[in-house]
């Protein structure tokens, strides 16, 4: 009688089996923030104070200075990892390039032939470092490394969060595609990139909460989305 019933059940439990997978996605967003953690290194990056930290198991080993992007091409908070590693680029670049993974461009740690501009908010966006210590950072650090960049998507206490429209990239971008697409509006990947998708989700947003559909993202939205009091 077991037999029987297990005979009998077990065609439709292979259906459900191939019917979950079937229908399961194949591939999901990266999450935000986006990180994998790998290894025993960990990398922090504080902008403001222009400083790196080396912790090797939480503990801290090195400390770095710095220099960061300037408030127009500011550098991405968020925690990323090292994806790829070079040698001797270009001069601007020093002798070492430490890659992101930073899905909106391409942001990473690397050497300068500019040495006063470390410890200043110089850079379009990537971190800078003297080229010593370049050297010996891509030397220690392996791939996967995760670098966690300290700071509010939005902007300090003394920048308030820019309007966004079609074209423009950058962490703010991402968070604002990931509210929408929480909210059922956005059906896109949240990459970071102010495209078409994101402008047409954005201005159905805009209509159904009373707003001018205009596709772009001003204090109203950031206010409607809840990103800001």
């Amino acid at each position: 009688m077991r037999n029987l019933l297990y005979l009998t059940l077990r065609p439709a439990v292979v259906a459900l089996i191939m019917l979950i997978f079937t229908h399961s996605p194949a591939y999901a967003d990266p999450p935000l923030p986006i990180v994998a953690n790998q290894g025993i290194y960990t990398i922090e990056i504080y902008p403001q104070s222009h400083q790196m930290i080396v912790r090797v198991h939480g503990q801290k080993f090195k400390t770095y200075p710095i220099a960061v992007g300037n408030p127009s091409t500011p550098t991405p908070v968020g925690e990323y990892q090292i994806v790829y590693k070079g040698k001797d680029w270009a001069p601007s670049f020093g002798p070492r390039w430490l890659g992101l993974n930073v899905p909106w461009g391409n942001y990473g740690i690397h050497g300068t032939n500019k040495p006063y501009s470390i410890g200043q908010h110089l850079s379009h966006g990537c971190i800078r470092m003297r080229n010593r210590d370049v050297i010996e950072l891509f030397d220690m650090i392996p791939l996967g490394t995760v670098v966690k960049i300290n700071g509010h998507v939005l902007g300090d206490q003394d920048h308030q969060p820019r309007d966004l429209a079609e074209g423009d990239v950058g962490g703010d971008v991402q968070l604002i595609q990931s509210r929408l697409k929480s909210a059922g509006y956005f059906k896109g990947i949240c990459n970071g990139k102010f495209r078409s998708d994101t402008t047409a989700a954005l201005k159905q947003f805009q209509r159904d909460h009373q707003l001018a559909p205009n596709g772009v993202v001003s204090g109203k939205v950031y206010e409607q989305l809840g990103l800001l009091e």
